[in-house]
């Protein structure tokens, strides 16, 4: 028995929602409506990472200064690193727990578009099944399917790389930061490997990740709009 099943119930709660979707929409359509549901469900927790990021990156400078002074001393280092966490109000795994209360969701979504129930990938999308892996996808018609999907996974990934490039890694931010940022081509090589459905999902699932991304991070102006409009001391 695979240790997944035990997302079993979880999944067959997914597919009967999505079924119900599909009864009033194509089922394709369905699976977007679906996952764009569960991601929106899923955003306070984005928040709540997108909050300690932005706590780190605002203490990552005095980080930087405590590990050049006391690089010889560990003990040390981890004492003042610590007390600077303490004293800022920052948690070094803030932003683990919400990561880590996501991971659950995610695996029933796999799970759900790549041994789905019932008739669920014999739908079409295009004329191609839903189940069809690209591997299959022999005809020109169903091969373009799959071209289109992996050209717009391709997009975002470039998007991602592209932004997370023009941020300014803070100080103290580990050597290999740079390669990480390039694993966000993973996903359209990920998407080799699943079915149209789980393709589909996946699309949908990383557009909106881009797009939570930018809006969580995008700069504001409300501290200069707000002294902007203060009003001037009379003279």
């Amino acid at each position: 028995m695979s240790i997944l099943s035990v997302l079993d119930p979880a999944v067959r709660l997914a597919h009967a929602a999505v079924a119900t979707l599909a009864g009033v929409i194509p089922t394709a359509a369905a699976i977007v409506v679906f996952t764009l549901a569960v991601r929106a469900a899923l955003h306070p927790l984005a928040r709540s990472a997108a909050r300690a990021e932005r706590a780190r990156t605002r203490i990552a400078p005095q980080v930087a200064k405590l590990r050049k002074r006391h690089a010889k001393d560990r003990d040390r280092l981890a004492r003042e690193l610590l007390a600077l966490n303490r004293a800022e109000g920052v948690s070094p795994f803030a932003g683990l727990l919400p990561v880590l209360l996501q991971a659950p969701f995610f695996s029933v979504m796999y799970r759900l578009f790549t041994t789905a129930p019932g008739n669920l990938l014999d739908a079409t999308l295009a004329g191609v099944p839903l189940g069809t892996h690209p591997a299959a996808a022999h005809a020109p018609a169903r091969f373009a399917v799959f071209a289109v999907l992996e050209a717009a996974l391709l997009a975002l990934a470039w998007w991602n790389v592209h932004r997370a490039k023009q941020a300014p890694a803070p100080d103290g931010a580990p050597a290999g930061l740079g390669l990480l940022r390039w694993l966000a081509f993973g996903t359209p090589l990920f998407a080799l490997l699943l079915p149209l459905a789980g393709g589909l999902h996946l699309l949908t699932s990383t557009a909106w990740t881009a797009a939570e991304r930018w809006f969580l991070t995008r700069p504001t102006d409300r501290p200069a709009r707000a002294q902007a409009v203060a009003p001037q001391p009379a003279r």
